[in-house]
């Protein structure tokens, strides 16, 4: 019985300066977590218990689905992520260390390759297969900005598990059954959520579904289609756009456009001198960014924004990406800031990237890459040819389905399970193979499978939580009942005391409020 006289327990009444959402500033005021460090939480009893519970409802959900528990250090050697290129490719969010002999660790983020040689050191025959193992552990990943609390943290607490099968049929069927397996366990967890479809990103792979959590608060943004049930998240949001026709535009034409370096200040000016009309949907945007070291373009409509982040999960293998500075447009004398269009940049050395949006066919008011000028009829595929199409414009409410064209919805959510396809990348890098009913080897192929334990505690107290605070669902409740006792004899003490053990007794769980020395007023406000 959890005693409140005894418990190692302290509520605030302010709420802690840097709390930026609901559920951090909750989850510090009554007692559950304490900050140590930007990203770094310690978890007091009340915390542990809860992030316990959660813990048993996933790791009992694993084990029906018939999924085996195994478990690995967080510290690892840093060769098996040198074969498959994640010690440089996964970037300044890996922490990487020396041991005293100069040996290079990391600390985990996920442990692809460490399953995977694992699963290589005791298996060989395809009649081992299908397995699907999974551990939940302690990850680490330097975030650039950590924020709101233990939802974007720099340790965090994960359940992962990886499939195994001999092919593509097999890993169809593990994905379903990790899917299936986590939807039982968003439900007893009491969370509501969509599945919507993912990039894979740096994990790599084909098939990729997110559970997301709605939250007004909610770091992730995603899309749904009130008719068809189409949802995704932004990163994965698929553009569809006809191509247009080119045949009778009129040639490319520079025009005067003196002071006009935004979208804004071009409009009024083509208004105003050619004709009026124009919009900015009728310009083109020219963004000059950096992937990892290298400069690329990026055209997308003048009405819309670029979205770095749905960008970069876009453009496999980049791990850092951002707008040009001074810096760099110092070495490309040639971009005129302002006034840069498609029709020369290929020819400045930079690759050329376009959204669908801008479409081969479509004609565009553009930079001519000369200052105080700008070029209509300016046409893709005529003019200029991108080297690539990617998804990089921001994804607003009103956008077309990809599926049936109904206008979609924009939503937020703190994501809480991801599941991959992962396929063979790994399997490849480290040979894991198997003989099969020939008795010829075979590549494995892997599916991922993620949950966020930690930030699951922070999603439920976002969702369930209301103006007077934590308001649990009874599965991860750190006590099923509680019981106040107050007054100035001993009886109802005696009583409540009691009322706690029969409760025990009969499995139910009891936090007991029995400090003499509280007021029934800050009693009641704790509980």
């Amino acid at each position: 019985m959890l005693k409140m006289s005894t418990l190692f327990l302290r509520t605030l009444r302010d709420d802690p300066a840097d709390a930026e959402v609901a559920s951090h500033r909750l989850l510090v005021r009554a007692g559950y977590i304490r900050r140590i460090a930007a990203g770094i939480y310690s978890w007091l009893p009340l915390g542990v218990i809860t992030l316990r519970n959660i813990e048993n409802v996933v790791r009992q959900e694993m084990d029906k689905a018939g999924f085996q528990e195994v478990h690995f250090p967080a510290l690892l050697p840093r060769e098996a992520y040198e074969v498959t290129h994640r010690w440089e490719e996964y970037g300044p969010s890996l922490f990487r260390l020396q041991d005293r002999k100069g040996g290079d660790y990391l600390l985990g983020p996920t442990h692809e390759e460490m399953f995977t040689l694992m699963v290589k050191g005791e298996y060989s025959s395809y009649k081992d297969l299908p397995l699907s193992i999974y551990q939940i552990q302690t990850k680490y990943r330097d975030e650039a900005r950590p924020r709101s609390g233990i939802i974007r943290g720099r340790e965090f607490v994960m359940k992962d598990s990886y499939s195994f099968d001999i092919d593509d049929a097999g890993l169809d069927i593990s994905y379903q059954k990790h899917r299936d397996a986590y939807i039982r366990c968003f439900d007893r967890l009491g969370l509501r959520y969509n599945i919507v479809k993912a990039v894979s990103g740096a994990m790599g792979g084909s098939r990729s579904e997110e559970f997301l959590a709605p939250c007004a608060t909610g770091e992730d943004t995603y899309v749904l289609c009130p008719n068809c049930g189409y949802a995704a998240n932004v990163e994965a949001m698929v553009t569809k756009v006809a191509e247009a026709n080119p045949s009778g535009l009129p040639a490319l034409e520079e025009l005067d456009t003196p002071n006009t370096p935004t979208i804004d200040l071009l409009v009024a000016v083509m208004n105003e001198k050619f004709g009026g009309g124009y919009t900015a949907a009728d310009t083109l945007k020219n963004i000059m960014v950096v992937a990892d070291g290298r400069p690329l373009a990026v055209l997308v409509p003048g009405d819309r924004e670029v979205d770095l982040k749905r960008m970069q999960e876009n453009l496999a293998g980049v791990h850092e990406l951002r707008v040009f500075e001074e810096a760099d447009f110092a070495k490309y004398p040639q971009l005129v800031k302002g006034y840069i269009g498609p029709q020369d940049v290929k020819e400045f050395g930079i690759a050329l990237y376009a959204d669908p949006r801008v479409a081969p066919g479509t004609s565009w008011i553009s930079g001519a890459n000369k200052k105080d000028l700008h070029a209509r009829f300016v046409v893709n595929g005529r003019d200029f040819t991108p080297d690539a199409y990617i998804e990089a414009a921001e994804v607003r409410a009103g956008d077309s389905c990809p599926d049936c064209s109904t206008e979609i919805v924009i939503d937020r959510a703190i994501e809480i399970g991801h599941i991959f396809q992962l396929g063979r990348k790994y399997a490849e890098a480290l040979n894991l193979t198997v003989l099969d009913q020939n008795g010829k080897s075979q590549v494995v192929t892997m599916g991922s499978y993620g949950i966020g334990v930690s930030r699951a505690v922070a999603a439920i107290a976002e969702q369930t939580s209301d103006e007077i605070g934590l308001n649990w669902p009874a599965e991860i409740a750190p006590a099923k009942v509680h019981i106040v006792a107050t007054g100035k004899d001993g009886l109802p003490f005696d009583t409540a005391l009691q009322l706690g053990r029969d409760l025990e007794a009969v499995g139910i769980s009891v936090m007991l409020d029995d400090r003499r020395d509280a007021s029934p007023g800050g009693k009641f406000k704790d509980a």
